[in-house]
């Protein structure tokens, strides 16, 4: 022992307590051995928001995944918000980012940095701020956060990244009709719009951690199968019967998506899209279908490890 250190030594016993070693092929993947719970396909209906007092409920995974903490993803937490017209409430999230998107009704925002006002169909992202939300309507949120990606890290928030940030229901529809009309969107696999911010100008997504999409499934077409590495909480803005989401882990050689789990669209409802799945939109109904993701594709782009794949038809 060396005396001349002043501190308390801890004792060898103490120190390995905790420490394991595995052999290589036992320990290199996690997912398949089941030390680490896979993502479940999960639909969450609207009616957790359709009636009722004012309140949050979180769209929560946690007994699936074996957390402590409430997640719908790995890093991310989704919850549906009801504020009665001429109540509020107040939201505090332990998080770098949170999303926003107005299901319904209108009014207004408070946080230290000034007052939101939103409608339907706006979509508002904070930085991990205090915020007091009041509807003026009834209305209702679709939110999400990175909360559960800090507290597995074991941190907190030290300061901000971006300022809070609006992108109206105006502005997002006139893009996304540009890029409906646009002489090549027959090409594309989707025919979306992408929301970002200027802050953050290499993931070229709406925070540094979150990735938000608003698309359109014209009716009588289906977008091609692709895959990535985050995680996919999508909400179903607009839907007829018909209109359907198929999930699987694997493409069969004809670029259908083998053992397929289907999810039917229904407005207003949120669906959980594994990491590392296939999924395709299909919309045999009549009308237009809207879908807005969510993902924690902001972190994974910076990571590079996204691993965006897409099928292709010959």
């Amino acid at each position: 022992m060396n005396t001349a250190l002043s501190t308390k030594i801890i004792s060898t016993d103490a120190l390995t307590q905790d420490a394991e070693i595995f052999e290589y092929s036992k320990a290199a993947d996690p997912i398949s051995s089941g030390a680490t719970p896979r993502i479940p396909v999960k639909q969450f209906s609207p009616e957790l928001y359709a009636h009722g007092a004012t309140h949050i409920v979180a769209l929560d995974l946690s007994r699936e995944l074996k957390t402590d903490y409430p997640v719908t993803g790995p890093g991310v937490l989704a919850s549906f918000v009801r504020i009665k017209a001429g109540e509020s409430i107040a939201t505090s999230a332990d998080a770098t980012s949170e999303f926003f998107y107005v299901i319904r009704g209108n009014g207004y925002t408070e946080t230290d940095e000034g007052a939101i006002e939103w409608s339907e169909g706006d979509i508002f992202a904070l930085p991990g701020i205090g915020a007091t939300h009041y509807a003026e309507a009834d209305a209702a949120f679709y939110m999400v956060d990175d909360s559960p990606l800090l507290a597995y890290l074991g941190v907190e928030k030290s300061k901000s990244r971006f300022q809070p940030t609006l992108y109206t229901h105006a502005m997002i529809m006139t893009e996304l009709e540009k890029a409906k009309n646009d002489p090549n969107a027959g090409k594309r696999s989707r025919v979306s719009v992408l929301l970002a911010n200027k802050n953050f100008d290499q993931t070229l997504t709406i925070t540094h951690t979150l990735w938000s999409m608003f698309g359109i499934v014209p009716p009588g077409t289906r977008q091609l199968p692709h895959r990535h590495q985050s995680v996919a909480l999508d909400f179903a803005v607009e839907a007829k019967p018909g209109v359907y989401t198929l999930i699987g882990p694997e493409l069969n050689a004809d670029g259908s998506i083998k053992d397929a789990i289907r999810v039917d669209w229904v407005k207003g409802a949120a669906f959980v899209t594994p990491a590392g799945y296939w999924h395709e939109h299909v919309n045999e109904s009549g009308a237009d279908a809207y879908v807005m993701p969510i993902q924690d594709a902001g972190l994974h782009s910076y990571l590079r490890t996204l691993d965006i794949q897409f099928y292709l038809e010959d």
